[in-house]
């Protein structure tokens, strides 16, 4: 049992509202790495990386999404860092599910991201930082993907229409 899609990007790319509405349209179950290490440590990723540090959260959600990869079989969205972890990209290669690019430029992420909602990674000089985190990304995002969706134009609604059709070649569920 596999998710049926698999969504990575940036922060700010749309992976957990794009992901919810896909979910609903599949008629399957939706979860987000973030929040299913929130659940598993009762607090907030922000207040993880304050209280425990980044090494932590990265295990953390690590073993989430192996978890979420062998026993999930609806439409994960995974934080925008989990791609950097070596052994989770070969899992997320290894697992045969489809995985969804939302491609944004930065511009964009930073709109929708920038100040909206805690991120750890983003304190300070909020633009200066989600353009580092893009360069260093975008490379992996690009050579995981199965799917490349531009998530700059459309709305969410249209980006999981776009993603619902590739995956049940344009037939209703």
């Amino acid at each position: 049992m596999n998710p049926r899609a698999i969504l990575i990007g940036a922060p700010g790319a749309g992976k957990t509202t794009v992901g919810e509405i896909l979910a609903r349209d599949l008629g399957c179950a939706f979860a987000d790495s973030d929040q299913l290490v929130e659940a598993e440590n009762g607090q907030s990723v922000a207040d993880i990386f304050v209280n425990l540090g980044e090494p932590f959260f990265r295990q953390c959600e690590s073993n989430a999404i192996t978890q979420a990869l062998s026993g999930f079989d609806g439409v994960l969205s995974l934080g925008g860092g989990a791609v950097m972890d070596m052994n989770t990209a070969k899992e997320l290669t290894a697992s045969g599910s489809p995985i969804f690019w939302l491609e944004v430029s930065s511009s964009v992420a930073f709109r929708r991201a920038g100040l909206s909602a805690p991120r750890p990674l983003l304190v300070g000089n909020v633009r200066a930082n989600l353009v580092s985190l893009l360069e260093t990304r975008t490379p992996i995002y690009e050579k995981l993907a199965t799917h490349r969706i531009d998530a700059n134009t459309y709305d969410p609604q249209q980006i999981a229409q776009q993603i619902s059709d590739l995956l049940t070649n344009g037939v209703p569920c």
